[in-house]
């Protein structure tokens, strides 16, 4: 079983090619890891008009489920507490176009689901 050190070290590693895939993709990448009390995002980036709140997931095969099935209800509704928090604390509009995007990292490949999911706050 990997120790949770390992555990980590890949998380960290798939976050960043999760962040370059954005970057060839358009995505400027704003902040990384944002935390805060109420929880926190793997990637903040600008898309377009859209600020967007990105959860990287990965998974080395499929026997446990796809890596965009592991973004619960749950976890989708703290990550819209924290993109209201990311708001506020930078001094942003509450109207500001944000967008909830998922990189399912993948043995072999990435894919991005732009607009996972809708605020759930």
């Amino acid at each position: 079983m990997q120790s949770r050190v390992n555990k980590r070290a890949l998380g960290m590693e798939k976050e960043q090619v999760a962040a370059a895939f954005l970057e060839q993709q358009g995505y400027q990448i704003l902040q990384k890891n944002y935390r805060c009390k109420i929880g926190e995002v793997d990637l903040i980036a600008r898309h377009g008009e859209y600020l967007v709140f990105v959860e990287v997931k990965y998974r080395k095969n499929d026997r446990i489920g796809s890596p965009e099935e592991a973004v619960t209800p749950a976890k989708q509704k703290r990550i819209s507490k924290v993109c209201v928090w990311y708001l506020r604390e930078n001094h942003l509009s509450l109207d500001t176009p944000c967008r909830f995007d998922v990189v399912a990292v993948g043995s072999e490949e990435v894919r991005i689901y732009q607009n996972a999911f809708p605020y759930r706050g």
